[in-house]
């Protein structure tokens, strides 16, 4: 999960106030003093730091907060309030030209992801926005940029205009835009060469295309795990550009991701997107009040049933509630229902959009074993097709083939196949339960 080490101190932190049914000034002073410290140790500009402890202590010792029947609780929303403010209050959505093409300009440092990441907003105005996007290839100074992006443009079945490395970015910016017109795109993607914020020459280029085909949105592409590099780079990007907004890269990776937490603040400029895996469906539009509730461990549904509703296909969905109701439900069915979760993305990741996850008996804590996923999807392609249309017909010699054939054991194979019938009568009981609701089928996938 992005921001995992900040969540955990702060979500420690927070633990000792929330139940307390009387809260002092003094229990105040302290949470907001590790609160503080947890922000400086994440990266979390020291300017920023202090101004948002000193609302927090403000609003905390008042009479919101003193007066309320649950001062404890009531503090903590003082504290997710506050982090949603400085991630930017409410999701700042992209910009959609009067006239198309709307024109998206994608700048930054070399290696903070433009490339990769204007694939990924070009599949992702497809698939969610249902637009036409056109990617533009104005990286003229790494010939491999542009057949980067015509390979990301392949696999993504979408347009990429590119002239070579021998046009001016500016020329190559302003043709694109007149074949999108042409073409009927409606989203220009252009990718820029990455540049240092200091180098003038690159600067003024930017400035140049800028001018020239005057964007809708100019997108600052900032690695998350570059610590405090990344505020000052944001600052400088948006002081020379007038930016209109951030991506944030590798919010995935192994980072205290404090610094990101900051840009809002430095800049004023929203955080747009954020980057959350390789794959190029793997950027998520940013919405702050979903990132403060999973950073202070309360859950993001919203996210989490946006991303079933993209994995899971309406038809096959409906299909498999009736076999639930019906208790025909298989293997076969199983391992499909599997694959569309997984589709979703790491299972810890969703587990931590469950509100509450971490507290719950047993999942405290909880490390999903990827590879036992894997197991038991061996487990059900070693059996025949009878098999896992009727599991009742397993035999001591059945069990022992399916165990050699995954590389598992006979043991690991009952587990599975008790696990199974458990979850089928248990399908049972929520379908049951769902009977009479017209039109209301299950939304989620279940494993």
């Amino acid at each position: 999960m992005a921001f995992e080490g900040l969540a955990e101190r702060l979500q420690s932190t927070i633990k000792k106030i929330t139940g307390k049914g009387k809260v002092s000034e003094q229990d105040v002073k302290e949470m907001t003093r590790e609160v503080r410290l947890a922000l400086l140790e994440a990266d979390v500009n020291f300017r920023v730091v202090k101004d948002l402890i000193n609302r927090i202590k403000e609003r905390a010792i008042g009479q919101e907060v003193m007066e309320s029947l649950t001062p404890g609780q009531q503090v903590i929303k003082v504290v997710q309030d506050e982090l949603t403010n400085l991630m930017g209050k409410e999701q700042s959505r992209i910009a959609v030209a009067d006239r198309p093409p709307t024109v998206i300009m994608m700048v930054g440092l070399q290696g903070a992801g433009k490339t990769t990441t204007s694939g990924k907003l070009a599949n992702l105005l497809r698939k969610s926005y249902n637009r036409t996007p056109m990617l533009v290839a104005c990286d003229i100074y790494r010939p491999a940029a542009i057949n980067q992006l015509q390979t990301l443009g392949k696999q993504l079945d979408m347009p990429v205009f590119s002239m070579g490395t021998d046009e001016s970015p500016v020329t190559i910016a302003k043709n694109a835009i007149e074949q999108a017109k042409e073409n009927h795109q409606d989203y220009v993607i252009i990718d820029t060469a990455g540049r240092l914020h200091v180098d003038q020459d690159l600067m003024q280029e930017l400035h140049d295309i800028k001018t020239e085909v005057k964007p809708d949105e100019v997108f600052l592409v900032v690695d998350a795990m570059t610590g405090q590099d990344a505020v000052n780079v944001a600052e400088s990007f948006n002081e020379q550009l007038d930016i209109t907004g951030v991506v944030l890269t590798k919010l995935d990776g192994d980072t205290r991701g404090g610094a990101a937490l900051s840009i809002k603040a430095v800049t004023g400029k929203p955080i747009k997107f954020a980057g959350m895996g390789e794959k190029l469906d793997e950027l998520e539009a940013f919405h702050p009040d979903r990132m403060a509730s999973r950073i202070l461990g309360m859950g993001d549904v919203l996210t989490l049933i946006e991303k079933a509703q993209t994995a899971v296909d309406e038809k096959q969905a409906k299909a498999m509630e009736e076999k639930m109701r019906t208790m025909s439900f298989t293997f076969d069915d199983f391992l499909e229902q599997m694959g569309q979760v997984r589709k979703m993305g790491p299972l810890e990741d969703l587990l931590s959009m469950i509100p509450g996850a971490g507290k719950m008996k047993g999942l405290k804590n909880v490390q999903i074993d990827e590879k036992q996923i894997s197991h038991i999807e061996a487990i059900v392609q070693s059996m025949t097709k009878e098999e896992r249309q009727q599991p009742e017909m397993m035999n001591a010699s059945r069990k022992k083939r399916i165990a050699n054939g995954s590389g598992t054991s006979v043991s690991q194979v009952n587990r599975l196949l008790k696990q199974f019938d458990e979850m089928k009568k248990m399908m049972k009981q929520m379908t049951n339960m769902q009977k009479g609701k017209k039109g209301k089928g299950m939304k989620f996938p279940f494993m």
